[in-house]
């Protein structure tokens, strides 16, 4: 592992490199911040997942091109004078020592929930109108509603058991059957939203991070119905020239690989 000196040699060459090429390469030139934000968004999801996959490896190259997109960002903000990289480090330096009073002040904590409910109250504090403005609206349904239930928990509005939060599931669950029957399409779709989103809340109080669980299976059901078509193309047949019953034979061998 590399010493401070050593860490700091390795970001001042990235940064005397993205001025070589902000210089002279063609492509580089051209970025802008505009440009340059779909592939952060692919970049970032890359990353997420080489640490669902646990490859280190490959977290290592994925926050290597993360931080390579913040140098740039970085590199344009400096061309039109509005801010540098030192002006980031330092923003998000001062930042965290604004909202860890119990760490750069004499501020107590019990434990972690307080560190968040003194997270967000600080937030407020500062200006925010809302303690959910700090949701961006572009983020993913499943993603947004994670993150709202966290933010308005660390304000104290919040069910005390899971126990709570599973009968509220259940109700939700009561709910939607009753709206299958009344066959309103955009009813049915509104409590199957309340379903979604107290089952993500329930996943809060278990303490799974609820996309990450349902990305897992869908590596995991990826994973098993390829080797379904695997073993159907080794059979000579196309899965829809399978039956149900054959094409279930193949997927329990796949739970076992």
């Amino acid at each position: 592992m590399n010493e401070r000196s050593g860490q700091l040699k390795a970001i001042d060459r990235l940064l005397t490199i993205m001025d070589e090429l902000r210089a002279g390469c063609p492509w580089d030139k051209k970025q802008t911040m505009q440009t340059l934000r779909h592939l952060t968004i692919e970049e970032t999801y890359e990353l997420g997942d080489a640490i669902l996959d646990n490859d280190l490896e490959e977290v290592k190259k994925e926050l290597g091109d993360l931080l390579l997109h913040i140098i740039f960002y970085a590199k344009i903000g400096s061309e039109t004078q509005d801010f540098d990289i030192g002006d980031v480090a330092n923003g998000i330096a001062e930042k965290l020592i604004n909202r860890h009073p119990h760490i750069y002040g004499d501020v107590k904590v019990q434990d972690e929930e307080e560190v968040k409910q003194n997270w967000e109250n600080i937030k407020l504090k500062e200006g925010k109108k809302s303690v959910l403005q700090g949701v961006p609206n572009s983020l993913p349904a499943l993603v947004k509603a994670n993150r709202i239930q966290e933010k308005v928990a660390g304000v104290g509005f919040d069910w005390e058991q899971p126990e709570q939060v599973f009968e509220k599931v259940q109700e939700e669950l009561s709910e939607l059957q009753e709206e299958l029957k009344q066959g309103n399409a955009d009813r049915l779709e509104m409590e199957f939203g309340d379903v979604l989103f107290s089952m993500v809340n329930y996943a809060r109080f278990l303490d799974i991070n609820p996309e990450n669980a349902l990305e897992r299976t869908n590596k995991k059901f990826i994973k098993r119905f390829q080797y379904l078509e695997q073993k159907a193309k080794e059979s000579g047949k196309t899965l829809k020239e399978m039956t149900l019953d054959e094409m279930n034979v193949f997927w329990e061998e796949a739970k076992k690989v």
